[in-house]
Parts: C-alpha cells; sequence; structure tokens
C-alpha cells in the first residue's frame, strides 16, 4: 500500500443545493478534482440511516416484502427495510419497521452489519440486522407502501439471491452472510 493515499485528494470549491425532499438533499458540488482540474460532483445526502432486518425463525424460514420501487420501475423482494432517524439506536428502528412491515416482533437482534450503500454519490448509511425469537403480530405499513408479505424457506431467499430474483443490496448482503454464518454453524 502507498503511504499518504488517504488523503482527500478532492477540493471542493463551492457547494449548492439543488433540491430537497423530507427523506433526501441533493447537492452540486464546484470541485477540483484529484488532477487539480475544475469538474463538478453531485452528491446525496439521507436524512435518515437505512435499516435492513432478515427474520428468521427456529425453522429456517424467513419473510420477504414485495413492492413496487418507483426509480426502478420495477417490482422488487427484499428483507424489510426503512430509515431510522439519526440520533435514534438503529436497533429500535429496526423494531419498528419489523412490525410495521412484517407484523413480526423479535426477541433476539443480532448485527449482520453496517455497510455504505452507494458511496460514490451518497453518504448513505446502513445497519442491517438478523432477527430471531420471533413471534407474529399484525403488520401496520405506512400509506406509502403497497406491500406483499411473503414468508418461504430460507433456502428459497438464497436461491432467489442467486438466480438474480433478488437484486437489492441490502438483501443480498445479508441473505449471503447469512448464510455463510449458517453454513459455517455461527447461527
Amino acid at each position: 500500500m502507498t503511504e499518504g493515499k488517504e488523503k482527500n485528494p478532492w477540493q471542493t470549491l463551492k457547494s449548492e443545493v439543488k433540491f430537497e425532499t423530507p427523506w433526501i438533499t441533493v447537492t452540486k458540488h464546484d470541485v477540483l478534482n484529484p488532477a487539480g482540474k475544475p469538474g463538478l460532483y453531485g452528491s446525496v445526502s439521507f436524512k435518515n440511516l437505512a435499516i435492513g432486518i432478515l427474520p428468521l425463525d427456529k425453522d429456517l424460514n424467513t419473510w420477504l416484502v414485495g413492492q413496487w420501487r418507483y426509480p426502478l420501475n420495477k417490482y422488487s423482494w427484499e428483507i424489510i427495510e426503512g430509515g431510522g432517524p439519526h440520533g435514534v439506536n438503529p436497533i429500535a428502528s429496526a423494531k419498528r419497521e419489523l412490525k410495521e412491515e412484517a407484523g413480526i416482533i423479535a426477541n433476539k437482534y443480532t448485527l449482520l452489519c453496517n455497510m455504505h450503500t452507494s458511496n460514490s454519490v451518497t453518504d448513505e448509511y446502513c445497519f442491517i440486522y438478523l432477527a430471531q425469537e420471533l413471534e407474529i403480530a399484525n403488520a401496520e405499513p405506512e400509506e406509502t407502501e403497497d406491500l406483499q408479505i411473503k414468508k418461504l424457506p430460507f433456502k428459497k431467499a438464497y436461491d432467489m439471491v442467486m438466480n438474480g430474483e433478488i437484486t437489492d443490496s441490502l438483501s443480498m448482503v445479508a441473505i449471503l452472510k447469512t448464510k455463510i454464518l449458517l453454513d459455517e454453524r455461527l447461527l
């Protein structure tokens, strides 16, 4: 590894917010790039943390949520996902999302990973949890969510990742990491 490569080679000359919603801020940056030449950079800042939850029962069943994803203009099968305010314990947000979307209460949460979701254009930060020791309750989706809930064997969810039916990054990471943990008998 070359020494000194960890320094920021970009210089921001001016930043201007171009668009804002309750969820995101889009900013245009006038920059000098690593070669010292003028350039433009756009970034999306998220106002919440990304939260992903993979429920897994004692019989190795899981639940997926299906919904139409507007930016993709296609239907997507995913683990339970949502947002959690910065400054709020991510597990509290995970508990809320799991109950809202799937009607599940978990008595055990394990952090599978935290990650940046698309670090070339956004600062979004994510926490992904495995939820176990499950109790079934009633789902309470938000008005903007038209969800389909599917209970299936975990192996089927893994197969959906491997054959390209699941393309959502949080879902892929959660399912693949859980498969490794199961195979290594760490769960």
